[in-house]
């Protein structure tokens, strides 16, 4: 019987007790906080899918209807390029969220195991600085970014904002990295070392294994970085339309006197779809992979 499973049967036991002794009454309230939390979680996120069935002229109504001419038009329209060239804001967004989660996550891995297992001069003024960074607003780093990129000569292309979107995300995947193999005892490198792997080998092949649910949280939390991000794909991207992202192309549905909800609401729809496909890859990881790395910063 696996640790896990000897917890979860000695914790089952305790659970049922205070399960029985609470009385009807709070239960009955419980469960009503739980349903109404849920449903104004819910809510606007299944508004906004009733939303973008709806022509724009009848999406926002003084008496609102679930149903009122409903159809796929906007669906329809977004996807032919009829209001801007969606697939190819798609295309843009997926290659630079994936290149942002390989490359944080990587530097994270590697910067957050050296902060683990080794010491080294300046290194606890490294992880202080990772903080540090993290407490300064997206609007005052624009515009320093921007000289560096244009001193790399990568200003208005997808890799200078990955390394923009990296500067944002690696800091805070290194210290949740750092706390997680801090729960990874020691013993397992010695181990690996006495089998003759390098460091790095310990690192890749015995110590990165143990460390998935770690590694899925700051994926997901590297994807939703780069993903959903407006302000420095506003900045940093040139303004042909074939380079937006989805972020930055839903702008287009935003005129100066008027609002296209249907169509936006539809675009919305469509953006959440690859966010919700990586949450469901990761979620049975989210938990584990929170707590761990919270035990130790």
């Amino acid at each position: 019987m696996s640790i896990e499973a000897a917890s979860l049967r000695a914790a089952t036991p305790a659970r049922e007790s205070r399960r029985a002794k609470r009385s009807r009454a709070a239960s009955i309230g419980l469960h009503a906080a739980l349903v109404t939390a849920s449903l104004i979680a819910v809510f606007p996120v299944f508004w906004v899918v009733v939303t973008s069935f709806k022509p724009d002229a009848l999406a926002v109504e003084t008496t609102p209807k679930l149903v009122n001419e409903s159809s796929l038009d906007n669906y329809t329209r977004i996807l032919s390029g009829e209001k801007g060239d969606f697939l190819a804001w798609f295309g843009n967004s997926v290659q630079i969220a994936l290149l942002t989660t390989v490359l944080a996550v990587f530097l994270s891995a590697t910067a957050g195991y050296a902060a683990s297992r080794f010491r080294f001069p300046g290194k606890r003024k490294l992880l202080l600085s990772f903080l540090v960074v993290q407490m300064f607003p997206f609007a005052v780093l624009i515009v320093p970014l921007y000289n560096t990129l244009l001193a790399l000569g990568v200003q208005g292309t997808a890799l200078g904002l990955v390394l923009v979107y990296c500067t944002t995300a690696v800091p805070f995947c290194t210290y949740m990295l750092k706390g997680y193999f801090d729960t990874i005892p020691a013993d397992i490198d010695e181990a690996g070392r006495v089998d003759g792997l390098s460091p790095f080998g310990v690192f890749w092949r015995l110590v990165l294994p143990l460390a998935r649910p770690g590694l899925a949280v700051t994926s997901f939390y590297a994807f939703l970085t780069a993903w959903g991000e407006v302000a420095f794909a506003s900045a940093f991207l040139s303004a042909a339309d074939e380079s937006k992202t989805l972020a930055v192309g839903l702008q287009v549905f935003v005129q100066q006197n008027r609002t296209e909800w249907g169509h936006l609401a539809a675009a919305s729809t469509l953006v959440a779809i690859p966010a919700v496909a990586v949450f469901y890859l990761v979620q049975r990881f989210l938990v584990s992979g929170l707590a761990g790395g919270a035990v130790k910063g």
